[in-house]
């Protein structure tokens, strides 16, 4: 029984922002799978709702336990809602591992309201944004990356209400209860970097990476390093994991 991978993508954005690791990882005879949340890809005309995206999680998750221990890899929003689904009260989940990539930071607050403030500011532009997110990829994502990111079409309308779902979430006591091998990956630019520190305190078995000149797009902007951080955390899980007899 081999390692599962199962990647939740970030806001707006969708399971074709994990491509590379995709094609790493298939290369490497890793399975994995990628979901879309409610309201982005595949899932466009769906409204956002925080427990359909846990359900969504949950139904990847638990079809991949079936195969093997699952590593559960969440970026910024999805980081957010896995951690949450991962360290929820009552009976875990049968998550083996876990890389939270630029999510640590506890949507709440001033920050939250802010980021709520730009996201609706851009949505009443014209095209909501679409010429100036083109241009930051254009000028920050490598060839290989740079349009997995729109593949999928940009979720602009769930933006909002996926923002403000967040702020139901208790995420210092889920985050307290991780238990599993946990891998925190940060660029150093990255602007939910903010409380790292206290997100490692809270997982003193943790480990806290951060990817130098890189910033909150750390999958796609400096793809080789993160798939050598997912090959890291795989082989730490297959160490752990169940020999055939």
């Amino acid at each position: 029984m081999g390692i599962q991978v199962v990647f939740v993508h970030g806001i707006r954005t969708s399971a074709t922002m994990w491509r590379a690791q995709l094609s790493h990882l298939a290369e490497r005879g890793v399975a994995a799978t990628a979901v879309d949340l409610p309201g982005h890809g595949s899932r466009m005309s769906e409204a956002f709702v925080l427990d359909a995206a846990m359900a969504t999680i949950d139904d990847a998750v638990r079809d991949a336990a079936a195969r093997g221990p699952v590593l559960l890899v969440g970026h910024s929003m999805g980081g957010l809602i896995s951690i949450a689904y991962a360290g929820a009260a009552g009976s875990p989940p049968p998550v083996a591992g876990f890389i939270g990539a630029s999510c640590t930071a506890f949507p709440r607050g001033a920050g939250l309201a802010a980021y709520r403030f730009l996201a609706r500011r851009f949505n009443a532009l014209p095209d909501k944004g679409l010429w100036l997110t083109t241009q930051m990829l254009a000028a920050t994502l490598p060839d290989e990356t740079r349009f997995d990111f729109a593949a999928g079409g940009y979720a602009f309308d769930a933006q909002d209400v996926a923002l403000a779902s967040l702020a139901a979430l208790d995420l210092a006591a889920d985050v307290h209860r991780l238990r599993m091998p946990l891998w925190w990956i940060n660029g150093q630019f990255d602007q939910l970097r903010p409380q790292e520190r206290l997100f490692t305190r809270l997982t003193p078995h943790s480990e806290l990476i951060v990817v130098p000149r890189t910033s909150h797009l750390v999958t796609a902007m400096r793809p080789r390093v993160f798939n050598a951080l997912l090959d890291l955390a795989v082989a730490t899980l297959e160490q752990g994991a169940p020999q055939p007899s």
